[in-house]
């Protein structure tokens, strides 16, 4: 039996996919070895077996595709090549490898993929609702000119507004008869709105929100599920229900609503093949059943208010009475507008038992959760027939005890529950609404909860965590859980800015910078090529990127460092994931938002086309930045010049000579201009902020010459601060790398582990349990921030995680010139190694497998370096290694050991190349 093993099959990245509608996916498997200590395990070829049937793939024969003995290495993002594929066609597959001796290695793992509807032709369902489909003409968002006091008051009163204006949520009913056995079923369905669908009283998969969001004008996702276990002989109920989300609910900061569509809709086609093979379809149309339910009103914002009284106890089964329902409002479907789910929906994928219930006033209960978390809570509860229970959710609490809610604005975050009164314990649940919380308050019920009333919920878009990191500091390790639960918060379906108030948006500043943390802590790939997409949507036909995607309220280009996401993010993506067709699917896309800058800007300086509407209110600059403010001029310039220089790479990886050649000239232009425009001879940058400098080093806009005198003026002005950053959301990402990356790695220590404000860790000193907005969210001097914005779920300022992971812990992708190595194909260990920390432990789920890495210093002058590097791939080791030091691994001479090469000497680093498998280094530095 072989000791290597072929294990995580997936395909388009995820595992046996069902309904996807790319025409030529992609495959990606992992190896794995069960020989402790063998090391050099490699791919040497591979062969991918498709076809029709499980016994097909399995006997050989009859196959729809057979890649043949391919020689490569490669095990990831490997294109489908057979024959054209069909709507609703399942594909099974299997794959076998060659190793590194040419033993062939077979997987007893049978994956497949299932195709959606590919052709408009493919629909006969038809859109159903209240009313025909009403589109509307989306608003400026013209509250951004208010004062702070103006918008508060301005928020009440459509706070109000909206509640009073809220229509009950929508319940659609079919009832079928089947009259023989069916052996496959599949239900096609979407909204215009967020659905839940249900069949013979059970609910239809665990995603949440669906269809989510998009710009629904433009493309509208569909969900396909496998429903034949749900579905029986004689009688069936099919039951759906509608409420606003994102389509018909209050949406953004300006408190309005119906900003796509004046009302809900809902699509679904069933497709039914019965034992003696005929089929069937059950498809949206006049004559399904409309009515009003439990669930009074939901909104994303707004929250939930559930009847119970009003419950049906036969909901979506063939014996509900619907003889006093109305007709629904039938319309045919654009089926352009229809594409197959991109990436993970979102779930249910964490509860959380509360910690403590204090009573700070009479009847009013307040549940503290011990963490700022994203969901809703399941209520326990006993009460009397049409009692009720308001329950309210916050992030903070008042110096009183009780809930901090001004900064949620118009989102009143409240769901309300009125009992059924049956004389037992009622579950409640909401079902369309989500709330950014750590703490609950339970008022208005006619008992008293206990600590078991509730349960905290956690929701999220469904990405699997990828990374840990853990270190000698209680500090750090808790900035690191910050960081990952801020993450998991506010990447809701789209990376949102945050999660409690009336905002909820995907601004794309917020995501870019972030972007390569959230790719170590979880498997973001599907999430952000879904992302990717509603980018691409958004474009405006000059080739401009807006600010927000999906693009809402806006119909001006965006500002300098949240535009430049275009060119960012699909780099980031390539590099981790070696997902090379983003880039060319995408490079249009990239090439017409540069284009569209270098034309406004002849003089290589961004100043034209960064204004928004023309009164600089959408150019953001360093937002957020503390005691410092950094030249807008400076900001656009040089993102200008770093997504030129980004764009130049793309082209030259996926071998466009011609144009890396143009973009590079273009990014020395950019560059040249920057240093007349903003640098002196001294080296002193216009502002002389931290940014400043951080940007001009981590971008590469300055000579050689004049780097070390940047690093210079970049700590001089942290040491004038005590000890201080003053780096916003653009700057803060790129400041320890650039201080590491200029030999002053003791600065980089010293702003992580800085615990008076402003730091990371003064608001892990306030209890913080994710990252705040602002640096000065909440101090000691001052109390809250303006209410206005002041958000304690973000992730931006948390982009800090990107250095611990990449330069701590020291797990680096090197992909190679054209990309050949991404994806972790070839690994750069690199730790950071300083006494201010005793250890670190890191490991890293890449696309190809688990990395570790973990360093540990000891009182006998000892450096202890573990790693994995996972089988297929290998690795570049740089270790800090003094003159006269002794290298051991394993307790063995470092010569003496197979799988590992010593490359070359660089001053106190030595440079080694590693096999796959696991080692164990020991550093014994001269006394």
């Amino acid at each position: 039996m072989s000791q290597i093993q072929i294990v995580h099959l997936r395909c388009e990245y995820a595992q046996n996919p069902l309904g996807i509608d790319v025409e030529q996916p992609r495959f990606s498997w992992q190896l794995a070895t069960s020989q402790p200590g063998r090391r050099g395990v490699r791919q040497t070829a591979y062969r991918i077996l498709a076809g029709p049937s499980q016994q097909q793939v399995e006997s050989g024969e009859d196959l729809l595709w057979d890649s043949g003995k391919v020689p490569s290495d490669q095990s990831i993002q490997i294109v489908y090549a057979g024959p054209a594929l069909r709507s609703r066609q399942r594909v099974y597959w299997t794959v076998q490898i060659w190793d590194e001796e040419d033993q062939r290695v077979t997987t007893n793992e049978l994956a497949y993929w299932e195709m959606g509807l590919l052709h408009a032709s493919d629909w006969s369902a038809e859109w159903i609702g209240s009313e025909v489909f009403r589109p509307v003409q989306t608003k400026p968002m013209e509250w951004l000119n208010l004062t702070p006091e103006q918008m508060i008051q301005h928020w009440q009163d459509l706070s109000q507004q909206a509640l009073a204006s809220i229509t009950p949520s929508t319940y659609l009913y079919k009832a079928v008869e089947l009259h023989q056995q069916v052996v496959r079923a599949r239900v096609y369905s979407t909204a215009r709105g967020i659905y839940q669908l249900a069949i013979n009283g059970q609910r239809v998969g665990a995603d949440l929100f669906r269809p989510g969001w998009t710009d629904y004008n433009q493309r509208l996702q569909y969900q396909t599920y496998d429903i034949t276990p749900l579905l029986q002989v004689g009688g069936n109920g099919f039951g759906l229900i509608l409420a606003d989300g994102w389509f018909a609910g209050v949406l953004s900061g300006g408190g309005q609503r119906h900003n796509y569509g004046m009302s809900t809709q809902a699509l679904l086609q069933i497709e039914l093949t019965y034992q003696d093979g005929s089929q069937q379809r059950i498809i949206s149309d006049a004559s399904w059943k409309i009515s009003h339910g439990p669930v009074r009103y939901a909104d994303l914002y707004l929250g939930e208010f559930y009847d119970a009284r009003l419950e049906w106890d036969d909901w979506a089964t063939a014996a509900l009475d619907v003889s006093s329902w109305s007709e629904v409002v039938a319309e045919p479907v654009d089926a352009a507008l229809l594409s197959a789910q991109i990436g993970p929906t979102v779930q249910r994928v964490l509860e959380l038992e509360p910690i403590s219930v204090q009573q700070p006033e009479a009847g009013v209960f307040i549940f503290d959760l011990g963490q700022n978390m994203v969901g809703w809570v399941r209520l326990r509860m006993q009460g009397g027939e049409g009692t009720r229970v308001r329950i309210r959710y916050s992030e903070m609490l008042n110096p009183d005890g009780t809930l901090y809610t001004t900064n949620l604005r118009t989102a009143c975050s409240t769901d309300t529950y009125i009992f059924k009164g049956t004389g037992t314990e009622e579950v409640y649940e909401p079902t369309f609404t989500f709330h950014g919380f750590r703490y609950v308050e339970l008022t208005e019920m006619d008992c008293t909860p206990v600590l078991s009333s509730l349960t905290g919920i956690v929701v999220q878009s469904a990405t699997p965590g990828a990374g840990h990191f853990e270190c000698s500091s209680p500090l750090v390790n808790q900035l690191v859980q910050n960081i990952q639960w801020g993450q998991r918060g506010n990447f809701l379906d789209v990376p949102t800015d945050c999660p409690q108030r009336d905002e909820r948006l995907g601004w794309a500043g917020d995501a870019q910078i972030f972007a390569r943390t959230a790719t170590y802590n979880a498997d973001v790939a599907g999430f952000f090529t879904k992302w990717l997409r509603d980018i691409a949507d958004a474009q405006f036909p000059s080739g401009g990127i807006p600010n927000i995607v999906p693009a809402l309220t806006e119909t001006s280009v965006g500002a300098p460092g949240w535009v430049d996401v275009a060119i960012i993010l699909p780099w980031t993506l390539s590099r981790v994931y070696g997902d090379l067709r983003l880039l060319e699917q995408y490079y249009p896309m990239m090439t017409r938002a540069i284009e569209f800058l270098t034309i406004n800007n002849p003089q290589h300086l961004w100043r034209a086309q960064r204004n928004g509407g023309g009164n600089g209110a959408w150019d953001f600059g360093d937002w957020l930045s503390i005691d410092a403010q950094t030249s807008k001029d400076v900001l656009a310039d040089a993102f200008y010049a770093y997504s030129v220089s980004l764009l130049a790479s793309i082209a030259e990886t996926l071998g466009k000579d011609e144009d890396a050649q143009k973009y590079q000239e273009l990014f020395q232009q950019i560059k040249a201009a920057f240093n007349a425009a903003h640098v002196s001879a001294d080296g002193h940058i216009t502002g002389d902020t931290q940014t400043a400098y951080v940007l001009a080093l981590s971008f590469h806009l300055l000579p050689e010459e004049l780097r070390p005198a940047a690093t210079h003026y970049l700590v001089d002005d942290i040491q004038r601060k005590g000890g201080h950053l003053s780096t916003g959301f653009l700057g803060v990402g790129h400041l320890l790398p650039a201080l590491t990356e200029h030999g002053r790695l003791d600065i980089a220590y010293q702003l992580l582990l800085q615990e008076s404000f402003p730091s990371w860790g003064y608001s892990i000193r306030q209890g913080a349990t994710t990252i705040w907005e602002r640096w000065d969210g909440w101090t000691e001097e001052k109390g809250f921030q303006d209410a206005s914005m002041n958000s304690f779920n973000h992730y931006s300022l948390g982009s800090v995680g990107d250095w611990l992971f990449r330069y701590v812990a020291g797990i680096e992708t090197d992909s190679g010139q054209h990309g050949e190595r991404s994806g972790y194909k070839h690994i750069l260990f690199q730790p950071h190694i300083h006494p201010a920390l005793s250890f670190v432990k890191a490991s890293y789920d890449s696309i190809h497998g688990r990395i570790t890495s973990a360093w540990d210093l000891n009182d006998a002058g000892f450096i202890h370096w573990r790693g994995t590097v996972p089988p297929n791939t290998t690795a570049t080791l740089l270790l800090p290694v003094c003159e006269g030091a002794s290298v051991l691994e394993s307790g063995d001479p470092i010569e003496e050991v197979a799988g590992i090469t010593l490359l070359k000497r660089e001053g106190e680093l030595h440079v080694y190349h590693l096999e796959s498998g696991d080692y164990h280094l020991s550093v014994k530095q001269p006394s």
